[in-house]
C-alpha cells in the first residue's frame, strides 16, 4: 500500500463518556485502566482504533469490552488534538456519548475492568485530560436538557415530580425552588396526572405522573425557556 511522504504519523483513539440515570441521580461511567502509565487509576471508557475498523465501530467494541455494554447509541462529542495529552506518545481522541437509563442496562455490566458508577458531581481524579472531556459532555448535556425534553427518557414508565426534580438538579448541578420547578414542568403539557401515590418517600405521598407520548413526540423541538440560560446556573437558585 502506497503512503504519504514525509509526514508524520500517531495514535487515533476513542473515549467513551457514559452517563446514567438510577432513579436518584446522574452518574458516569469510570473503569480502572489496565495497563501502563496510570495503570489501576480512574478512567473513561477508552481504547485505540485498529486500522480496520472506523471510529465509531471502535466505540462500540471498547465499550463492549470495557465494560460489557452492547448496543448504546453514542454521538461524537469532540476531538481532542492536543500534542501532549498523552505522556507516552502523541495521541489523538475522538469523544463520544451517551445517556443511558443504568436500570435498562444493569445486567449488562461486567466486572472485568472494574466499572464502577460515581455521582456526576462527586467524580475522582481522572487520567490524562478526560475530565476536560466529561466537563465538556456535562455542558452538551446540560445545553440539549433545557432545549428538550430528553432526560423524561431516563425515567420509569410513572415518576414523581421530585423524582424528575433530582434528575434536572443533578445535571445542573444546582438547588430549583420546589414551586417554581412543579409550576414550569407541569406548564409544559407533558404530564398525564395518575390516580396513585408514591407513599415510600414522603408521608403525604406524591402523585404519580406519566409522560404523553404524542405530545412530547409533537413538542421535542419546542421545549424552550424550560431552564432559562443553562450557562449561568451554577450555584443559582431558580
Amino acid at each position: 500500500m502506497k503512503r504519504y511522504t514525509h509526514q508524520t504519523r500517531f495514535l487515533f483513539a476513542v473515549d467513551c463518556i457514559i452517563f446514567g440515570f438510577d432513579g436518584q441521580e446522574l452518574k458516569l461511567l469510570v473503569i480502572q485502566r489496565g495497563f501502563e502509565p496510570f495503570k489501576g487509576q480512574w478512567s473513561l471508557v477508552g481504547g485505540f482504533v485498529q486500522e480496520e475498523e472506523s471510529a465509531e465501530e471502535a466505540a462500540q467494541r471498547v465499550l463492549k469490552k470495557l465494560t460489557g455494554l452492547d448496543g448504546v447509541y453514542m454521538d461524537q462529542l469532540h476531538a481532542f488534538t492536543e500534542k501532549d495529552r498523552d505522556t507516552v506518545e502523541r495521541t489523538v481522541s475522538i469523544a463520544y456519548s451517551a445517556l443511558i437509563d443504568i436500570q435498562k442496562y444493569k445486567q449488562q455490566l461486567s466486572d472485568d475492568y472494574h466499572p464502577v458508577w460515581f455521582p456526576i458531581n462527586h467524580l475522582p481524579d481522572l487520567i490524562f485530560d478526560h475530565s476536560r472531556m466529561v466537563e465538556l459532555a456535562k455542558e452538551k448535556l446540560r445545553y440539549k436538557a433545557a432545549l428538550h425534553p430528553l432526560l423524561f427518557e431516563l425515567l420509569p414508565v410513572k415518576f414523581t415530580i421530585p423524582q424528575l426534580q433530582s434528575l434536572y438538579e443533578s445535571v445542573y448541578d444546582v438547588v430549583f425552588d420546589k414551586g417554581n420547578f412543579s409550576r414550569k414542568v407541569l406548564s409544559t403539557g407533558l404530564l398525564v396526572k395518575q390516580k396513585d401515590k408514591d407513599k415510600l418517600n414522603s408521608k403525604k405521598g406524591a402523585f404519580y405522573f406519566k409522560l404523553d407520548a404524542k405530545k412530547y413526540n409533537a413538542n421535542f423541538n419546542a421545549f424552550l425557556n424550560f431552564v432559562p440560560k443553562p450557562d449561568a446556573l451554577k450555584s443559582v437558585k431558580q
